[in-house]
């Protein structure tokens, strides 16, 4: 007598299956651009049938969105986490400033070089784009308006100079995509000097990251 065992197909819960496919669409966006983030590449990474991602995400429009909307935000999360209540404004926002620099950080500007380009004719990732934007700036703004409140940051306008600093962030991330000759330490330090000044904090407040 001969028996066989058939194997038992394990159904993912709906919300960890859509997890797992954005996490794939995030990772070839960051590896690849946005371009190359289709139904099918996401369908093949994850050794599943396309129908399956079309389930989830009828149009590869949206999968863009969401892709760069989990890259963004976790990029967001690791460089600007919320500040802890002990931790002084002033040594959260120098390791932030710290963190924005080498090759890891391009990897991110890349991203957003890409999506600023494509939103010009994608709607949805136009409105994701804005939304990520919008998430940078109240982050930021608040650790300002936590540093005015303090006493440590001088400022009678807390969202220009946030703004400010945002700027001088893009305008190097700008200069990802190219292969540019060494920049000089004071281009680099930009960002720094321009919260220092903005922020009424004296010369070399930002360059402390430990302690």
């Amino acid at each position: 007598m001969s028996s066989s065992v058939q194997r038992k197909r394990i159904r993912k819960d709906p919300a960890a299956r859509r997890a797992e496919i954005v996490d794939a669409a995030a990772a070839v966006a960051l590896t690849e651009g946005l371009e190359c983030v289709t139904l099918r590449r996401v369908a093949e990474d994850l050794a599943v049938r396309p129908g399956l991602i079309s389930h989830y995400f009828p149009s590869a429009e949206g999968l863009v969105a969401e892709a760069f909307g989990s890259a963004a935000t976790g990029e967001l999360d690791r460089l600007l986490p919320a500040r802890p209540p002990e931790d002084a404004p002033s040594r959260h926002l120098a390791r932030f400033l710290a963190r924005t620099s080498g090759e890891e950080y391009d990897v991110i500007s890349r991203l957003w070089i890409n999506a600023r380009h494509l939103s010009r004719y994608r709607p949805v990732l136009r409105d994701r784009v804005a939304l990520q934007e919008s998430a940078w700036r109240g982050r930021l703004e608040t650790l300002v308006r936590d540093g005015v409140d303090t006493g440590e940051f001088v400022t009678d306008d807390p969202v220009a100079a946030t703004v400010q600093i945002l700027v001088v962030l893009d305008g190097l991330g700008a200069h990802a995509n190219t292969a540019t000759p060494e920049r000089p330490a004071a281009v680099l330090r930009m960002p720094i000097t321009t919260a220092e000044r903005e922020l009424g904090l004296p010369p070399g407040t930002l360059d402390r990251t430990t302690g």
